[in-house]
């Protein structure tokens, strides 16, 4: 048996109430993704403290599935009018054979080896080496599963700075993923925080999966105290705004590493937090850096 698929190109202001209005019409499934992803006008949206918050992309695709008797083109115009477009977007219709979508979804996603001694691992696989400090993580809504290069670049600072007993905020933690690797590397008193609910959500649910002892909160109710350790994984403009309540959080001798900036991002945010603390570029990796810095 073959499912029906199509592709709806739409605008911002639309695509949650055609999205919203295509499930209600009986889609068995309905995404959003950005429909200039793999061009030089993709634009990420990791949903991070600071930025803006918009419905989706400007230019969004859906992508429904739909039953294979489904009158695609008739769904989609009623589905249109429902979510106030003046017109029928064009569509892209497709056949989608039957497949274990489980076992097709799972074999996308492999362990990641960010270092000799650290690997990240969906909870479906076997760790590669069982003597390595393993991330069990699996691909969900919240932005942190080790495959984007500023959470490898992130990553790969705290294995070299983390030391035993260190306090350590993860301002910005979307999946957990950096407050969970502190804690396994030695770090006693973590907190993660985010502004998004379905985040800390996930957190949560990560740590116990890895039986590690950190706590996620909503920033937006204020942070207290000084860490040793603070890395914030966002983007270049919250970045930029946070400057001083992202610094307020580093203890005098402690360390901030910053990512989520794009190379050429980097002299901006090192000339924003000077007067706050002086920064570096620690490393690079795909387009991206990492600045790292000591309070004094």
């Amino acid at each position: 048996m073959a499912w029906l698929s199509a592709s709806i190109e739409t605008d911002s202001l639309h695509v949650e109430a055609l999205a919203d209005a295509l499930m209600a019409a009986g889609a068995l499934s309905v995404s959003i993704e950005d429909a200039d992803a793999g061009t030089a006008n993709e634009t990420p949206q990791f949903g991070e403290p600071g930025s803006l918050s918009t419905p989706a992309w400007e230019r969004s695709r859906i992508i429904a599935l739909l039953e294979p008797d489904a009158n695609v083109g008739g769904l989609i115009a009623d589905c249109a009018q429902t979510a106030g477009l003046d017109n029928c977007p064009a569509f892209i219709q497709e056949e989608v054979a039957e497949q274990n979508w489980v076992q097709l979804t799972q074999s996308q996603f492999e362990p990641i080896r960010v270092s000799q001694g650290l690997w990240i691992v969906p909870s479906w696989h076997q760790a590669p080496d069982p003597d390595a400090i393993i991330l069990v993580l699996d691909p969900g809504m919240a932005f942190g599963t080790g495959s984007h290069p500023t959470t490898r670049l992130c990553l790969e600072w705290l294995e070299r700075s983390v030391s035993r007993g260190d306090s350590v905020l993860d301002y910005g933690c979307g999946s957990g993923i950096l407050a969970i690797a502190a804690n396994k590397l030695g770090a006693t008193d973590v907190l993660g925080v985010d502004i998004d609910v379905q985040a800390i959500g996930a957190a949560k649910g990560n740590a116990d999966r890895n039986n590690v002892s950190a706590r996620f909160e909503d920033s937006s109710r204020g942070i207290r105290g000084q860490f040793d350790i603070v890395v914030a994984n966002i983007l270049s403009n919250p970045l930029k705004a946070l400057a001083p309540a992202i610094c307020a959080h580093v203890r005098s001798g402690g360390k901030l590493a910053l990512s989520g900036i794009l190379v050429e991002q980097a002299e901006t945010l090192i000339n924003t937090y000077a007067p706050f603390l002086p920064l570096g570029v620690a490393d690079t990796r795909d387009g991206w850096v990492c600045l790292a810095g000591t309070k004094a």
